[in-house]
């Protein structure tokens, strides 16, 4: 009788074994692991592709509008002028932008924009060719932050010199001169605006350049 327990017990041993030998779970072992997921990139990939290519193209559209207004306020500043009617034996009342240093570096400021527009827009084509080329789109946010820059000082500096003109400072008795030069004043006002568009058009095109970049 004992021998037939010894027996059994022997096979149930044996059972186990083999049981365990065969990779399945026994009680009181962790579950196995879940068999690995293979997930498909190739759509992935594609809209990636199509992502990039779409920044690249809303990159050129920011660059043309940046173009178009930085271009817009060279000219109109570079072109102001008014000559007051009257004058004396002595004195002809002329205003022009190269009057004051502020107004120069306006205009040479944004000339620089513009230059630096069409030497970009190459690169920002390449983006569109090539949208996991790492490189231009670098190149692109350095100078664009550079532009940012340049004409951002240039805005704000001519702005202060404007405001000065249309309303004066009694504290250090200077006179508004808008009330007698309205058309230069105007022209250069418009020219301001202009500035801080093509400025705005530049802060976007670093914002659009990063998300590119973000983009894997």
């Amino acid at each position: 009788m004992e021998s037939k327990k010894s027996d059994e017990v022997a096979i149930s041993s044996d059972a186990k074994a083999n049981y365990d030998a065969k990779g399945k779970a026994v009680e009181g072992d962790p579950p196995p692991p879940p068999p690995p997921v293979v997930v498909t990139t190739k759509a992935t990939k594609i809209r990636n592709i199509r992502g990039k290519k779409g920044l690249a193209i809303i990159d050129i559209v920011l660059r043309l509008g940046a173009g178009s207004a930085a271009l817009a306020a060279a000219y109109i500043a570079g072109n102001t002028e008014q000559i007051l009617p009257f004058f004396t034996q002595f004195f002809q009342f002329h205003a022009q932008y190269n009057d004051l240093p502020t107004f120069t570096f306006f205009v040479a400021a944004n000339a620089v924009a513009v230059g630096y527009i069409a030497f970009s827009l190459p690169f920002s084509i390449v983006c569109i060719v090539r949208p996991h080329a790492i490189g231009p789109r670098l190149l692109l946010v350095f100078l664009d932050t550079v532009m940012v820059a340049l004409v951002v000082s240039a805005a704000g500096a001519s702005s202060a010199i404007v405001y000065l003109a249309h309303n004066g400072n009694l504290n250090s008795n200077w006179l508004a001169i808008c009330m007698q030069y309205n058309d230069f004043c105007q022209a250069l006002s418009g020219a301001l605006v202009a500035s801080f568009v093509a400025a705005v058009f530049f802060i976007l095109l670093v914002v659009n350049s990063t998300f590119a970049l973000k983009r894997k």
